[in-house]
């Protein structure tokens, strides 16, 4: 019924009703503190280290997590300086922080850092390090990582549009403008308006700062309506305006030359001006994760005073939604309902044995070309099935040198089959593949052949396809250059694919969706 040892890496890490219990217990506290009783229930009990290590720069987030790790008077509380910190001078996170964790019984990590995945990947490794010393399995909090999640942000956001609605959460109509690509903290809400029932959401911003199209498939498959707009201006031409308007900045600073270079019509496109007051609707709310820009705020200064700032009283809920958040994951609060988590569990055959219609494969037909019939051995057929012949020669290659198959008197080619398309194929004569190969090989080229063959008789045959995970193969690379797993950082760690509805492989830490072709290292 406790959350110790539980993680907050992306807000998906927290049921919907895990974040409803961390609202209604943060309605209280803040209750309890404008009422002056005792609020003394949310402190953490035993003896924890809190460590806040900001890798990346920070003043708002990092203060408003050390003001919230002191309301706990039990905790020991350590602060790294992003500046002189141990990661600056090329020491890997994991034995950093298992050498952190081995300094108390049980440890909360806040991380904030640019690569993207960083927390996903150290619960995992560092939980692997306290199993081998009998320590207990650390938490930890991402606090923004690159431009991939930002789940405290959304903590607190979410229980602001929920007091802006007298905890309603039967419906929410909002409007997210601004930076929709760069802004991790808009991303968050891909899973973080799962909170209510019906969700409606507009986009707002024009197509260079657009969000992901991922995200955007991801709310639809959620059930929310999304509608796209690509300026303040043409929305507030539509008869139903949202209540709830959230603003992000422009991150020029993750911004290409391309991009930058329309600067002025981008900002233009998002930022709300004095003439747009009049067509607004009674009662709505801005809400900004802050900062603002000093030069081109998306909500100018002149809204301050209006009724329509929300963002100040959103800013200062991060206090209390952070404080309730180490009290649940330092065990200071429980639920009535069941908080363990449940493993992700292949439930899908990927490798199936198919049926021998003809024991013969590559004999030479009159009139057809094909390939020498081989004794023993195996093949590899329908590779690439219905792509062009560049792109099905690209395959067969990309399957020779992933697998290592330079096997004397092997053949190949390409053919077309009776239904018109073209395949490729491959015959290694007294080389048969390993079960690794083969589950290899589906990753590389899914829904291919592979034939075994003995005494020139086909005695085995499987048709593979796509599997729901992949990974430990050295050759494996995630295409995010800001993701923990690119080489280029030198953290060593091993990219990791998990195949998603649409059938693409998104990477298990920074969640960036790849096609098959599209993580392979070669």
């Amino acid at each position: 019924m406790n959350f110790l040892g539980r993680s907050l890496t992306v807000i998906n890490d927290f049921s919907v009703e895990e974040q409803l219990f961390l609202y209604e217990k943060t309605k209280i506290l803040k209750s309890l503190w404008k009422e002056k009783k005792d609020y003394s229930m949310f402190q953490i009990k035993k003896d924890v280290g809190i460590y806040i290590i900001f890798v990346e720069p920070s003043t708002r987030t990092k203060e408003s997590f050390i003001n919230a790790a002191k309301f706990h008077k039990n905790a020991k509380v350590n602060i790294f300086d992003s500046e002189h910190s141990s990661f600056n001078k090329k020491e890997s996170y994991v034995d950093t922080f298992n050498m952190l964790t081995g300094y108390n019984d049980y440890s909360i990590f806040i991380v904030r850092t640019r690569l993207e995945g960083t927390c996903k990947y150290l619960d995992e490794k560092v939980s692997d390090f306290a199993k081998r010393h009998g320590i207990e399995k650390p938490a930890f909090i991402n606090a923004g990582d690159g431009k991939h999640e930002h789940p405290t942000q959304e903590l607190l956001d979410e229980f602001t549009f929920l007091e802006q609605m007298n905890f309603d959460n039967s419906y929410i109509h909002i409007a997210l403008v601004g930076d929709l690509l760069h802004g991790r903290t808009v991303h968050s809400k891909v899973n973080g308006l799962k909170i209510f029932k019906n969700v409606l959401v507009d986009l707002i911003a024009p197509e260079e700062l657009a969000m992901p199209k991922h995200y955007v498939e991801k709310m639809k498959k959620n059930g929310y309506e999304v509608r796209i707009f690509d300026s303040i201006e043409n929305y507030l031409k539509e008869k139903n305006i949202a209540p709830i308007w959230y603003f992000t900045r422009l991150q020029l600073e993750r911004m290409g030359e391309d991009i930058l270079e329309k600067e002025h019509l981008l900002r233009k496109s998002v930022t709300f001006r004095k003439d747009f007051l009049e067509k607004l609707p009674e009662n709505v709310k801005f809400y900004h994760p802050l900062p603002r820009h000093k030069i081109y705020p998306t909500i100018p200064t002149f809204l301050d005073n209006l009724p329509l700032n929300g963002w100040e009283t959103q800013a200062i809920n991060g206090y209390w939604t952070r404080t309730v958040l180490l009290s649940m994951l330092g065990g200071a609060l429980e639920a009535e309902f069941d908080t363990r988590t449940q493993p992700e569990i292949p439930d899908e055959e990927f490798i199936t044995p198919a049926p021998i219609v003809d024991g013969t494969k590559g004999i030479l037909k009159e009139g057809k070309r094909g390939i020498k019939p081989i004794e023993s051995g195996t093949v590899i057929d329908h590779i690439a099935k219905g792509k062009t012949k560049e792109q099905i020669f690209e395959t067969i290659v990309k399957i020779r040198k992933i697998l290592k198959l330079y096997d004397l008197d092997s053949a190949d080619g390409i053919f077309k089959s009776n239904d018109g398309n073209f395949k490729g194929y491959i015959s290694l004569p007294d080389r048969y593949l390993s079960k690794k190969e083969i589950k290899k090989l589906s990753a590389i080229s899914p829904n291919t052949t592979v034939n075994i063959i003995k005494n020139s008789r086909v005695v085995e045959k499987y048709r593979i396809s796509l599997p729901p995970y992949i990974y430990g193969f050295a050759e494996l690379k995630c295409k995010n250059e800001n993701c923990i797993t690119n080489p280029k950082h030198r953290e060593n760690a091993e990219a990791f694919f998990v195949k998603n509805e649409n059938g693409e492989l998104v990477c298990k830490y920074c969640e960036t969706p790849h096609t098959f072709e599209e993580i392979w290292n070669i």
